[in-house]
């Protein structure tokens, strides 16, 4: 999860929620008392704790001096979004269990319409839409956990 904070009149800054390293992610814990997970949960819901507390504690790794206090955005300031491995991860999965509820491609693409402005590269996540749900076969074939298609035998294993 990435949380882009923007501060008035200020170019963009990105922090990415994943880089933090065990004590960070234990100093952000202590700090705003939430445990991890919750953290983790609350960042999807654009929690202002949560983004406060893990962008603090990576702008703390260049500026060591900074107090939790001194930094105070605007609740306008900061949003999530999902970094291009969570797209994937998201995706993938909304398009399975679509399709196991019996959703056509087109009932797909209207329930995912929406999800690319929630990603930090809308581009991106339009084209791993595209290219899941259009064509799911290549997708499943692509991964190397995928089990092999029993529908795929060559002549020699067939006889």
């Amino acid at each position: 999860m990435i949380i882009v904070y923007t501060p008035a009149g200020a170019e963009p800054e990105h922090f990415d929620a994943r880089s933090l390293r065990v004590s960070e992610a234990s100093i952000v814990s202590r700090t705003i008392d939430q445990t991890w997970r919750e953290i983790e949960a609350n960042l999807v819901q654009e929690d202002l704790d949560a983004m406060r507390g893990v962008a603090w504690v990576i702008q703390k790794r260049s500026n060591p001096t900074l107090r939790f206090g001194d930094f105070d955005p605007g609740v306008d300031e900061m949003v999530t979004r999902y970094d291009k491995t969570e797209v994937e991860t998201y995706i993938t999965s909304a398009v399975a269990l679509a399709r196991q509820e019996g959703a056509d491609d087109d009932t797909v693409l209207r329930a995912l319409r929406k999800f690319p402005s929630a990603a930090l590269d809308e581009e991106h996540a339009r084209a791993v839409i595209e290219r899941i749900v259009r064509d799911p076969k290549d997708e499943a074939d692509s991964s190397p956990l995928a089990p092999p298609d029993p529908s795929d035998q060559t002549e020699e294993s067939a006889s």
